[in-house]
């Protein structure tokens, strides 16, 4: 059945809907947070980027990435279409490089960025490795405005995800 509306018109009513995230995944990455007892968490914070969730107290914003719409570097995950393969390619490329300004942004403002990928979220195994990733992003201070005042960061420090202590991440 043909449009009702010409192709200009459908591309007005289309660029007037706004998603207002992915129930499912934000559902599961609560769920992380409460099975790893993470809290200061917040949702739906007026800030650069629309971040999922917010840490206000530590300045941290985290990211859930879908893997169709983000690009995940995992092929399978992220099928490019078939039909307008052209037009697919430039709006999935915009998109990446909409993360990456939004991620640079909130960093020069003081922020830690996180971003997850979807399908990582979506095996309970990884869990662990991605609660402490957050965890990690939570102890550390906040990044300096400038990188000229940058401290190196102590090699010795540990976190501790349910009570185990991790090794520290080397840089």
């Amino acid at each position: 059945m043909p449009d009702v509306f010409t192709q200009e018109k459908r591309s007005h009513v289309m660029s007037r809907i706004r998603g207002s995230g992915n129930r499912d995944t934000e559902l599961r990455l609560i769920q992380l947070f409460r099975e790893h007892r993470i809290g200061g968490w917040r949702r739906n914070r007026p800030l650069f980027g629309k971040p999922d969730f917010v840490f206000p107290k530590n300045r941290v914003a985290v990211f859930v990435d879908g893997c169709f719409w983000h690009g995940c570097p995992k092929p399978k995950h992220s099928p490019m279409p078939k039909n307008r393969a052209e037009w697919w390619a430039a709006k999935l490329q915009r998109n990446r490089e909409r993360d990456l300004l939004v991620t640079r942004t909130l960093r020069k403002q003081g922020w830690r960025v996180t971003r997850i990928w979807e399908c990582d979220l979506a095996k309970k195994a990884n869990w662990p490795r991605i609660a402490g990733r957050i965890v990690r992003a939570l102890e550390r201070q906040a990044p300096p405005a400038s990188c000229a005042d940058r401290e190196p960061k102590s090699k010795s420090a540990k976190v501790k995800v349910l009570g185990q202590p991790m090794a520290s991440r080397r840089r």
